[in-house]
């Protein structure tokens, strides 16, 4: 690479007066127009010949509210109605899914922790979807934290058997 050229700089025969390149075409050289004379801002200062007239000055004394239709050129304004905002609730469940929080509190904490606390989780989102009215989640829910219980409490109660005969086989070689 070159050190004195700049790795910024443009490639060597590019001409910025070129526009080919471009994806827009260029746009048409400002023309004037006689039959609007004036067409820029004023002169600070001078008066805007063929302009609008200046502002009507309010004497301060109130006028009819609203300003009768005559008052508009294109008649009476078009009425706005509006709709008043609607609110969609779901209500609790009439006949809400079991949720077995107690089942998975006892497995939980007397049988197998991981299931215990996945089995908790589901039940905490059943009571949940019951309460927000959604009926096939809470569904879906109960029953994942049911299977889930028994799964918990099936692991536990088969640790514990094999405790206890472990501890009867250990005890009894002695």
């Amino acid at each position: 690479m070159d050190p004195s050229k700049s790795p910024s700089a443009p490639p060597p025969g590019w001409n910025p007066e070129d526009k080919s390149g471009m994806a827009y075409p260029a746009p048409p050289p400002y023309q004037e127009y006689p039959q609007y004379p004036n067409m820029g801002y004023p002169q600070s200062g001078q008066p805007v010949p063929g302009g609008y007239a200046p502002a009507q000055q309010y004497s301060g004394v109130p006028g009819p509210y609203p300003p009768s239709p005559s008052q508009y050129p294109q008649g009476a304004q078009p009425m706005v109605t509006v709709q008043p905002t609607v609110f969609v609730t779901q209500t609790a469940l009439a006949q809400p899914y079991k949720d077995y929080l107690g089942y998975s509190i006892f497995t939980m904490l007397c049988c197998c922790l991981p299931l215990g606390i996945a089995a908790l989780i589901y039940s905490i989102s059943t009571r949940d979807a019951n309460n927000q009215g959604q009926q096939q989640m809470a569904e879906r829910c109960s029953v994942r934290a049911r299977n889930l219980n028994h799964a918990a409490l099936g692991i536990g109660i088969a640790v514990i058997i094999l405790w206890i005969v472990y501890t009867t086989v250990i005890s009894s070689s002695i």
